[in-house]
């Protein structure tokens, strides 16, 4: 869903600022409307292009597809039903499992793929519901959620727990259920969802917060409760490969599995389920393959909810480094004191970089806000060189720009900031 969520978002988006927020650039836009046809239609164009785009790396890089279902046996040969009727056996000396993984389901809640969606249906709605729920306020559900809410609909989000973004720092988490709720999402914190039916053209989602017992009657309901690694039938149990109690893969820091020659890499396995995550790893494992050194930290790789703002995090947050004991200085920016994002009418919300009291180094950064996913970039690259956080501070950035709030940002962890030397 990377792709095409993304599509959505920027169209959606393009639309409500032209909806809402055009004529504060003097600009005023009537009769405007969506033809969702081509709304999706759009989407589908941009997947097309990175689809065929693969296909041509394929032919480029002499790799040959076999399109179907495979298993794992025993020698290391893959099983292939494919799609064309036939079957295939192929031996290898190395197979990589990247599977993937697949939406979580929730037992009292079914889907029937119209009414009762997970994400991939949420991406081909041919109108727009009139009343959306969401259940489970992670990045899927507000991503997905800010879509159809742009649109006109009435988005509701049931999240079970009571804190909102929990791998977040609170006060990055709360700019952002604040700008949120300000655009008309409406989230439900402590959630618990019982069951969800359908009675004729609606769903009915009865659901328990502190408050009480409830009852959400709505159109459409999304189910985005969470993501599980896909490995059924993926191997046959002699083969060895080793599954632990979340149903991940189980391999070392070199993604090998227990079984000499097979590797496992992305959301089939540990650490977090993001696309570059797993795309570094699969970098990584060819690499050893052809007998090079190379290995991923999960603690450099970043993540981003595409949300308006948005939201972009790596490495240790405030709440982490303080259980830990870590001695450490924050330093944080607005971006209201950014003259870019005054200029594009976006300065909800703020930068915080995180680093070593004594050493210096970089041990994290949260953003909430404009280009925080293009943002967090500069972080990465810096804890990657083992950069102390007043080399960012040292390096000019462009005026005006958004990355200025990433130097104010280090400059204000030891007090250099300039909008602080005004005051």
């Amino acid at each position: 869903g990377c792709i095409p969520s993304k599509a959505l978002l920027d169209s959606s988006k393009l639309y409500r600022d032209i909806a809402q927020r055009s004529k504060t650039h003097g600009i005023h836009a009537e009769s405007l409307r969506v033809e969702v046809a081509e709304f999706l239609g759009r989407k589908d164009r941009v997947v097309k292009q990175f689809a065929d785009g693969i296909g041509m790396l394929f032919k480029g890089n002499r790799i040959t597809p076999y399109w179907g279902r495979g298993r794992i046996r025993p020698g290391n040969e893959v099983i292939v039903d494919g799609m064309d009727g036939k079957q295939h056996t192929i031996a290898a000396t190395h197979i990589i499992i990247a599977t993937g993984s697949q939406p979580i389901s929730i037992p009292s809640v079914a889907f029937d793929r119209v009414m009762v969606v997970d994400h991939a249906g949420a991406l081909e709605f041919d109108q727009i519901p009139g009343r959306l729920g969401v259940i489970g306020a992670g990045t899927i559900g507000l991503e997905l959620g800010s879509v159809w809410s742009r649109l006109g609909a009435h988005v509701t989000l049931l999240e079970s727990s009571a804190d909102f973004l929990r791998s977040v720092d609170a006060d990055i988490a709360q700019v952002g259920l604040r700008e949120f709720r300000r655009q008309g999402l409406h989230i439900e914190l402590g959630a618990q969802v019982a069951d969800a039916k359908v009675v004729g053209s609606e769903v009915r989602v009865r659901f328990s917060n502190p408050e009480g017992d409830h009852e959400l009657v709505v159109d459409k309901l999304l189910v985005a409760a969470g993501r599980r690694p896909f490995t059924e039938g993926l191997f046959e149990p002699e083969v060895g490969i080793q599954i632990d109690k979340r149903g991940r893969i189980v391999v070392d820091e070199s993604c090998a599995t227990d079984v000499p020659g097979i590797w496992a890499i992305g959301d089939v396995v540990r650490g977090p389920m993001l696309a570059h995550k797993g795309s570094q790893e699969g970098i990584a494992v060819a690499e050893r393959i052809a007998g090079h050194v190379s290995q991923v930290d999960f603690n450099k790789v970043p993540w981003v909810i595409y949300t308006d703002p948005e939201i972009a995090w790596v490495g240790q947050g405030e709440n982490d480094l303080g259980l830990a004991g870590v001695p450490h200085k924050v330093g944080t920016f607005t971006f209201a004191a950014a003259g870019r994002a005054a200029a594009m009418n976006e300065t909800a919300g703020h930068v915080k970089i995180l680093a070593h009291a004594e050493t210096d180094r970089i041990l994290g950064a949260q953003m909430v806000g404009p280009g925080a996913s293009e943002l967090i970039a500069e972080v990465v690259l810096a804890m990657e060189l083992h950069a102390r956080i007043q080399d960012i501070g040292r390096v000019a950035h462009a005026n005006p720009s958004l990355s200025e709030a990433v130097r104010e940002a280090a400059l204000a962890a030891s007090r250099r900031a300039i909008t602080m030397l005004n005051h």
